[in-house]
């Protein structure tokens, strides 16, 4: 059976490319612009007594990344979900809720919300399966963006179907206060690894938060004769079953409202979720 050529719906609803020579030759390189207000929230008047607001700077995230791939290698383009996800950390940034904390990111892909994250983070490690040279593209791109990284950061690699992990894998997990992911799920199979991975994570001391970001992504089925988003159900499906079952740690799932500002350049279609899951370790 043929595998399948995709591309991203963002290429096609704002041009972010530049003229910039990527490093591979088929590769583009693009800059998706965002707004990074002032964390600094305090009031302050001018020289006739009228408030002074702080206009948001203007940034940029560079990327090299592939314009189309084969399903496989999804991760080498660049895809809704972290722009929302970027949104979110600024949010959680702004209000200082990423001071001090250590961050992993889990199907990292082109590295873009790690950027972010590690403009507030004490430390990020940035994680993808060692797939396609996706692992040498994070750290390329992270050059591109060295101004923006204010924290500690680390690329390794973490594959969802690797049941074993290295003892250097095991120190960063236990380390990890936050963990974050954007667009990871695509097939049963993968979405089935993911929550077994998220499930050991989330099992490790001390407890720790998940943010997930999800396009809800619909096809029209015979079976269902309805348009239906089977990678998202499957999802929901198993986190509901390790949610009950699970011994050694007590999870909150929230579904949070998206009611918080927008800083990067996408559409923010309504088919975005963002997922919080907290644990609480069992002794």
């Amino acid at each position: 059976m043929p595998e399948y050529t995709v591309t991203s719906e963002i290429y096609e609803e704002y041009d972010y490319q530049t003229k910039i020579t990527p490093s591979k030759e088929g590769n583009v390189i693009s800059e998706f612009p965002f707004l990074l207000p002032s964390s600094n929230s305090s009031v302050r008047y001018d020289d006739d007594e009228d408030l002074d607001v702080e206009r948001p700077k203007k940034e940029v995230i560079r990327i090299e990344h592939s314009s189309k791939t084969k399903i496989s290698l999804v991760g080498l383009q660049v895809w809704r979900g972290a722009f929302l996800l970027g949104d979110w950390l600024i949010h959680l940034g702004l209000k200082g809720e990423l001071a001090g904390k250590n961050v992993l990111e889990l199907g990292a892909g082109t590295g873009v919300t790690s950027f972010v994250a590690a403009m507030y983070a004490k430390k990020v490690v940035c994680t993808d399966i060692d797939l396609g040279g996706i692992l040498d593209l994070i750290k390329l791109n992270a050059r591109y963006n060295k101004k923006l990284i204010k924290s500690e950061f680390k690329v390794m690699p973490l594959d969802f179907t690797e049941t074993t992990w290295s003892s250097q894998l095991t120190n960063v997990i236990r380390d990890v206060d936050i963990i974050i992911c954007a667009d990871v799920i695509y097939d049963d199979d993968v979405t089935a690894a993911f929550v077994s991975t998220i499930q050991k994570i989330l099992n490790t001391k001390p407890p720790k938060t998940l943010y997930i970001v999800l396009e809800k992504r619909y096809v029209f089925t015979i079976e269902h004769l309805d348009a239906v988003a089977p990678c998202y159900e499957t999802f929901l499906s198993l986190l509901d079953k390790v949610k009950t079952e699970n011994v050694h740690s007590t999870w909150t799932v929230e579904l949070l409202p998206l009611d918080f500002p927008k800083y990067f350049t996408y559409d923010r279609v309504k088919d975005l979720v963002l997922w919080k899951i907290s644990s609480k370790p069992t002794s």
